[in-house]
């Protein structure tokens, strides 16, 4: 049996047992067996560790299984690669952004309607960027990376 910490670290959150099961997104009473130290999928203690902003492994005081430790080992791997292919495409979206709009900018100078197409392009472009990241990207890229996190996610788990 692995001894689990997720009862101090649910209580440094000032948790209750119901709260972390609301923010993790499991069942009252799959809390109170991890908190008992029964055993549970990685999913499950993927999404226990998210909630609590911390890693799967840092769920436990020691790993005593080898096969769970392998496993644990595994997902973080895959955690890491899966939130730098989701920050890549993130930032290949923002920097398509600035690069038409720099276009732009030296294009609109040309115009004596400049000062407009420029504003235009970096207000009205930032308010659709962020609308398709909402809408489009962000679902697409939580389906596609289950295991990583949005910047907007992680913002709002800091809070």
């Amino acid at each position: 049996m692995n001894t689990t910490r997720i009862i101090e670290l649910r209580q440094t959150q000032g948790w209750t047992q119901e709260r972390l099961a609301n923010e993790s997104g499991v069942g009252l009473r799959t809390v109170q067996r991890l908190e008992a130290g029964q055993d549970a999928s990685l999913e499950t203690l993927s999404l226990v560790a998210e909630a609590l902003q911390v890693s799967v492994r840092e769920l436990f005081t020691v790993i005593d299984d080898a096969d769970l430790n392998n496993r644990v080992d595994s997902l973080e791997d895959r955690t890491v690669e899966q939130q730098a292919a989701r920050d890549q495409i993130s930032s290949a979206w923002r920097w398509l952004y600035i690069g038409i709009g720099v276009v732009l900018t030296f294009v609109s100078f040309t115009f004596s309607y400049g000062l407009v197409l420029f504003l235009s392009y970096w207000i009205g472009g930032y308010i659709i960027l962020v609308a398709i990241r909402r809408i489009y990207l962000e679902p697409h890229l939580d389906m596609k990376f289950p295991l990583s996190r949005g910047k907007s996610k992680t913002k709002a788990a800091v809070r």
